[in-house]
């Protein structure tokens, strides 16, 4: 009767090493852990080109502004979502829509053109407008992009830090209305 019990009691301390040594951490190679599921795609993503550049806001010279910017099609199709400054809890202040001048030209009149949009070839020129976070090369592949395209700005105005609901077009510094002639030019 005494060697079934001590078979009983190693074949229960076997157990017991088993079940604790499976809990211990491993000592043997690393396996990489197992991949994880990507995030789900959201329409926030993308909004990853970086510039910096100052606005008109109500005739007054204002920020610089960081505005994060997506391509939304090759025509190109812009727009980008604008910050007083690069803290992770900044609030949006603006919101800028680029596109194409062969698109805005040909679909906004020359009056409410020159009231509201603004030319980024002359804008770039006046040498306030930076893009960031990227090579030179491919900053100034940027730069020549966003000079074939008319932008408009969205200026949302705040009580503290409360949105009020006004709003109001803001402009890019070195604006200036065009001329029938000159603005059609950009239209081809």
């Amino acid at each position: 009767m005494r060697l079934p019990t001590r078979v009983l009691t190693i074949f229960a301390l076997c157990c017991c090493m088993a079940l604790i040594a499976s809990f211990a951490p491993s000592r043997g190679p690393v396996s990489a852990a197992p991949p994880q599921p990507a995030p789900p795609s959201s329409p926030a993503q993308g909004y990853d080109i970086h510039v910096v550049a100052p606005h008109l806001v109500d005739g007054h010279e204002m920020g610089p502004y960081h505005h994060y910017c997506k391509v939304h099609d090759p025509d190109p199709q812009i727009v980008c979502l604008i910050y007083d400054s690069t803290d992770p809890n900044a609030k949006l202040s603006q919101v800028e829509w680029i596109y194409a001048k062969k698109l805005v030209r040909n679909q906004v009149s020359l009056r409410d053109w020159n009231k509201n949009w603004h030319d980024h070839a002359i804008e770039i020129a006046g040498g306030r407008v930076k893009v960031l976070d990227l090579p030179d090369d491919k900053a100034t592949e940027v730069a020549k992009t966003v000079a074939t395209t008319d932008g408009l700005i969205y200026h949302f105005y705040k009580n503290g830090n409360l949105p009020n609901g006004k709003m109001s077009v803001a402009q890019a510094v070195g604006h200036k209305p065009m001329k029938q002639d000159e603005w059609k030019k950009g239209a081809q």
